[in-house]
């Protein structure tokens, strides 16, 4: 057999080895894309935006959801909850205003619960500690008779990001369709 011949039949009798070299650089080749790409989203701002975002937005639901809901039964563990929730000047009126209101609601024998709607975060400056929310609940008041009352309504809120969680700094009614703002 000459030289050529043999080179021939070495070069065909050695597939699999080739096959398995280019299957190899393959699968490596999309280690490194998949790595790249999962460290790339890991640490990728807009992650971290978002997930600031979601926490503010679950953060103001709540707050909103707090604010709006009262039992004249329990009302020290409700107002306690109010104050828990806000932050800044908020919080500083419904701390001084707390026994005012509290005669009030007792006098009055309501329960209020509110229901959110639905929610969104209008602005949000992850750097700065500050969001607004738009939040719609559904307000029930029961009044000592037993009556109860349904109100739909929109309100506004802004949130201060204090030692690492979202609260509530002001809250206010959202203008409905033509009404104007202010």
């Amino acid at each position: 057999m000459t030289r050529a011949a043999r080179v021939r039949t070495a070069l065909r009798t050695r597939p699999l080895p080739a096959l398995l070299l280019v299957l190899a650089l393959a699968a490596g080749g999309c280690a490194a894309w998949t790595g790249y790409d999962w460290y790339s989203a890991a640490h990728d701002d807009r992650t971290a935006y978002a997930a600031q975002r979601d926490a503010a937005l679950a953060a103001g639901e709540q707050a909103v959801q707090n604010l709006n809901t009262l039992d004249h039964r329990d009302l020290n563990q409700g107002l306690d909850l109010w104050e828990s929730s806000t932050t800044g000047e908020l919080h500083d009126q419904l701390e001084s205003g707390r026994t005012e209101f509290a005669e009030q609601v007792k006098t009055a024998k309501t329960v209020t619960t509110a229901r959110v709607l639905s929610g969104a975060v209008t602005e949000l400056d992850d750097r700065a500690g500050r969001a607004r929310v738009l939040v719609a609940l559904r307000v029930t008041v029961k009044a000592s008779g037993g009556a109860k009352t349904d109100k739909d309504s929109r309100m506004l809120g802004e949130l201060t990001r204090t030692g690492g969680h979202w609260k509530l700094s002001a809250l206010g009614q959202a203008p409905v369709g033509g009404a104007p703002a202010g």
